[in-house]
């Protein structure tokens, strides 16, 4: 594996325990407004950007608002939710501080900027994480490579250079078109398509295990 100068991030099912609460968001909203969940929803939605999800809720599952107003409605449902504190994954600050003692970081996500920075305020790692990068600000969400080489970008690090921490399907397609070392911490609720994680060069069970793997890999 090729030497690791910076580690990026995902944030959902990574470092905050928030799948199952944007799940149950979105659901709520497509059901108050006359759409139609369907199971593979929640997989295919997993790492779109927000604008994509969205249309998704309208085009496919027939909620009857724009796009516009169903991505205001679930973003300002999960910004109530997290103000009194984002569920942050056990370990997952102390976790992203020893990284940031051996390694540039960043977070690529498909959170929107302000659940990003709630975060990173709650976790009192603002002025750690200098790079923070939504899907939202970039062309496409995951699985395209986007969001990773942005990060990547503002890191001036090379992506080969760096690691991606994943937890779903998307977020492990996305981190492998990256052409990243991709460490898959597989979502309990949520478990990633197995020969997708096939394809990361290592997996573990818990985020506090990532210090340890990255010394690992040269």
């Amino acid at each position: 594996m090729s030497r690791v100068d910076a580690v990026v991030f995902d944030l959902d099912g990574v470092l905050v325990d928030s799948e199952r609460m944007w799940d149950e968001v979105r659901r709520s909203v497509v059901a108050e407004h006359g759409g139609r969940w369907r199971e593979e929803a929640t997989r295919t939605i997993q790492g779109m950007s927000t604008p994509e999800w969205a249309r998704y809720l309208v085009e496919e599952l027939g909620t009857r608002l724009t796009a516009d107003e169903v991505a205001d409605t679930v973003i300002r449902e999960m910004a109530a939710r997290y103000e009194s504190g984002p569920p942050i994954i056990a370990g997952a600050e102390k976790t992203v501080r020893a990284v940031a003692e051996r390694y540039s970081v960043a977070i690529a996500s498909s959170s929107p900027p302000t659940l990003i920075d709630a975060f990173l305020s709650a976790a009192r790692l603002t002025d750690l994480v200098r790079v923070a990068v939504s899907s939202e600000q970039v062309d496409a969400g995951k699985p395209a490579p986007d969001v990773y080489l942005e990060a990547a970008r503002r890191l001036e690090v090379a992506p080969v250079r760096c690691a991606a921490v994943e937890d779903s399907t998307n977020g492990l397609r996305s981190a492998l078109a990256a052409r990243m070392t991709v460490i898959g911490v597989p979502n309990p609720h949520y478990p990633p398509d197995p020969n997708v994680l096939a394809e990361a060069h290592a997996v573990i069970d818990d985020i506090t295990e990532l210090p340890e793997t990255l010394s690992r890999i040269r």
